[in-house]
């Protein structure tokens, strides 16, 4: 009895191992028979994605020559070599003999992509965004630009989002909508721009030399164009002061322009102040101890000498 198990059991393990060594000569056939094929279907993925790599060099040159803005180059060559590696992975998978595979890729592609665009709307809204403003003359890689409370370079344009760096060379990412739902300012779309320079002088100052006085100045230190012209207002009667509003054009392009032009405007103004004995007053305020026991007398705090 435990003899004919015995033998039953043996006979049974020689049988499974033979299936199982017919199993694996038939694997190794089949690798060796789809072996020449394997190395072709990644021989032509690999061309593929070299042939990406110099179409979009191929696309960039031509959308160099027609001065296309750097933003729509970038995402020209990167969409190029998505797309180029697509066409390559799939026609591998055919080389291999896969086309059900790749039937089947493709309308689960289909089916997975809807369900993707109905669960990643900001994505793709961001994407969609990304495509536009690459093509916005408006806004270019290097320009100076203000918006969502930063203000700073664009590095890049991507489908994704913005990337400015600000002045203090931190990188900010504004996602593509927000860009193209708030309102931004672009320094870098115009050369020359004016700043705003606002100061006060004495009630006795001759208000008529004093404009003469600043509008010289300026005119001096920052030559205007044809059209332009440098405007000078009174605008209020104030507690110490009589205060003036001076509106300068200047070459403007960035953020830093813009406070080196302010910072050059105010030392003008001051300097030829001073030349001239224009007096721009200072509050003063008066401090009255007449209540201490210490001291009896005002005290007249003020920044400088009065003149």
């Amino acid at each position: 009895m435990f003899i004919l198990q015995e033998t039953t059991v043996i006979e049974q393990t020689e049988d499974a191992w033979e299936k199982l060594t017919e199993k694996f000569y038939a694997w190794a056939d089949a690798i060796i028979l789809h072996l020449p094929n394997f190395i072709l279907a990644v021989l032509v993925f690999v061309f593929f994605l070299i042939l990406g790599h110099f179409a979009a060099k191929l696309i960039e040159g031509l959308l160099l020559k027609s001065r296309t803005q750097a933003s729509v180059r970038l995402n020209a060559k990167r969409i190029t070599k998505i797309f180029v590696g697509l066409v390559g992975f799939f026609i591998a998978l055919m080389v291999m003999n896969l086309s059900t595979l790749v039937t089947a890729i493709l309308g689960a592609a289909g089916v997975i992509g809807l369900a993707i665009g109905l669960a990643l709307q900001n994505t793709l809204s961001n994407t969609f965004s990304g495509v536009v403003l690459s093509f916005l003359p408006k806004l270019r890689i290097g320009d100076w630009v203000e918006t969502n409370g930063f203000a700073g370079f664009v590095e890049d344009i991507n489908l994704r989002c913005v990337v400015i760096r600000p002045s203090e060379n931190n990188l900010v990412m504004i996602p593509n909508t927000k860009i193209i739902e708030e309102p931004f300012t672009n320094y870098s779309l115009t050369p020359r721009a004016r700043i705003f320079i606002t100061c006060g002088v004495g009630y006795e100052s001759d208000l008529e030399a004093v404009e003469k006085l600043a509008i010289a100045a300026i005119e001096k230190e920052f030559p205007p164009q044809k059209g332009e012209e440098v405007e000078f207002f009174y605008q209020k009667f104030d507690g110490s002061s009589i205060n003036f509003l001076m509106r300068i054009w200047t070459d403007i392009v960035n953020q830093k322009d813009q406070y080196l032009a302010e910072n050059r405007a105010i030392k003008t103004i001051k300097k030829t102040f001073d030349e001239n004995g224009v007096n721009i007053p200072f509050p003063i305020r008066t401090l009255d101890f007449n209540k201490n026991k210490f001291r009896s007398e005002p005290i007249t705090i003020t920044n400088k000498p009065e003149k």
